[in-house]
């Protein structure tokens, strides 16, 4: 692939994804067929930000598991009122981190 197309979309993406993980990204794009380029561009990110802000305002909810892919887990703090608010807190803390392994999940189905 041509580092070109590469840099731009680790420009664009890097902040979908953990930092330990964008040198794996990087060489996994520079190695991919160009065949696959097309799925890897239009696959959508879910934006950490976006889920913590989720979290802090509807997280006893679930909303926010529920917004990262995690529907058991949504459904679990959904049923406990976010585990009384302790989960809650804790969801605080990890959702942004959640959500980018998450992305990273979503990368590697588009090049496989």
């Amino acid at each position: 692939m041509d580092s070109q197309k590469v840099d731009m979309f680790m420009m664009a993406n890097s902040k979908f994804f953990e930092a330990h993980h964008l040198p794996a990204i990087r060489e996994r794009l520079l190695s991919l067929d160009e065949t696959k380029w097309g799925m890897v561009q239009t696959t959508q990110y879910k934006d950490p930000t976006t889920s913590l802000i989720i979290s802090l305002l509807a997280g006893g909810l679930g909303i926010d598991r529920f917004y990262v892919g995690d529907t058991g887990l949504g459904i679990a703090k959904l049923l406990t009122c976010g585990g009384l608010g302790i989960w809650n807190i804790v969801d605080w803390f990890l959702i942004m981190g959640v959500t980018r392994e998450k992305n990273m999940e979503n990368f590697q189905n588009a090049i496989y």
